[in-house]
């Protein structure tokens, strides 16, 4: 059974930064594509963050682009998402997505608030 585990969610004001973690258990880790997803308040869609690849290629929506930056530790089965210039408009739930196969996993959620 894979679980994942995110941390390192909290309250940060604008401009500031944040480091998610990822820790996965129950599979071969360094296989599995990872991704980081958010989902804003009630009614939203999660949207995709960034991915990266067990080659350690990276993925990013033009949308991600700059400020957020996906990393990996295999040894540690750890994924990072280093968030950097936050503003509120990235106040969200943020998940962590692994993909082994077909077999797709979540991890519960941290949350993130960006104040103003």
């Amino acid at each position: 059974q894979v679980q994942l585990v995110e941390s390192g969610g909290g309250l940060v004001q604008t401009g500031g930064s944040l480091r998610l973690s990822c820790v996965a258990s129950g599979n071969t880790f360094s296989s599995a594509l990872i991704g980081w997803y958010r989902q804003a308040p009630a009614g939203n869609q999660r949207e995709l963050v960034a991915r990266i690849r067990s080659s350690g290629t990276t993925l990013y929506p033009d949308s991600m682009k700059g400020r957020f930056t996906i990393s990996r530790d295999n040894a540690k089965r750890t994924v990072y998402l280093q968030m950097n210039n936050l503003n509120p408009e990235d106040t969200a739930v943020y998940y962590c997505n692994g993909l082994w196969g077909n077999r797709e996993y979540w991890g519960p959620g941290t949350q993130v608030t960006v104040s103003s």
